[in-house]
């Protein structure tokens, strides 16, 4: 994998837990020369993640959508930074950028990116690794919802099973590196034509 895209929050939370795995990240990013996709903004988890990288010269481009491309939230030492019209053409230019994505700790958006990314993978039109950071098992209530929803009848097992959790950000690229997609079916390829 050359680049990842990278969703979590411009807020560090109250735990520095959470901030210390996002430096174990970049550090391990750089390290392997994979660089980073990201919202672009230098503040919370984003900048730590950001500065991190940059610290061991790695690579850090940011896709911010003009609306948010401020002084005080806009990174001005990365090695990129694309300015999109929308959130929507956002996440389009992301994700043909990235060869995988990883969740850390976040919002709203965070949630939103990643599962837009794991609906892209169900519906078979991206079969790219989709990661979460478990950090402090800040995760843990939102994989129990996914199995409540594979228990309902509303998502498939093997649908659950695209999202790899790991608490480690060794284990967690080795998996993303070993991802094997799994097969859409007849059903889903006819919708998604």
């Amino acid at each position: 994998m050359k680049k990842i895209a990278v969703f979590c929050g411009a807020s560090l939370g109250f735990n520095e837990i959470y901030k210390n795995d996002a430096i174990k990240l970049g550090a391990y990013f750089a390290k392997q020369n994979i660089g980073l996709v990201y919202g672009g903004g230098k503040m919370g988890m984003m900048g730590v993640l950001a500065d991190a990288i940059l610290k061991e010269k790695g690579e850090v481009i940011g896709v911010i959508p003009g609306l948010l491309r401020h002084e005080e939230v806009i990174h001005s030492e990365i090695s990129e930074m694309i300015v999109t019209k929308t959130m929507s053409e956002r996440k389009v230019k992301i994700s043909k950028l990235v060869d995988g994505y990883i969740a850390l700790p976040g919002g709203f958006g965070t949630l939103d990116e990643i599962f837009e990314a794991l609906t892209l993978s169900q519906l078979g039109i991206e079969q790219k690794p989709v990661g979460i950071l478990n950090t402090n098992g800040f995760f843990n209530h939102l994989i129990k919802q996914l199995d409540v929803m594979v228990t309902e009848g509303y998502l498939k097992q093997s649908n659950s099973d695209m999202l790899i959790v790991c608490d480690s950000v060794e284990e967690l690229i080795t998996k993303m590196l070993h991802y094997k997609a799994p097969k859409i079916t007849e059903v889903t390829s006819k919708v998604v034509r």
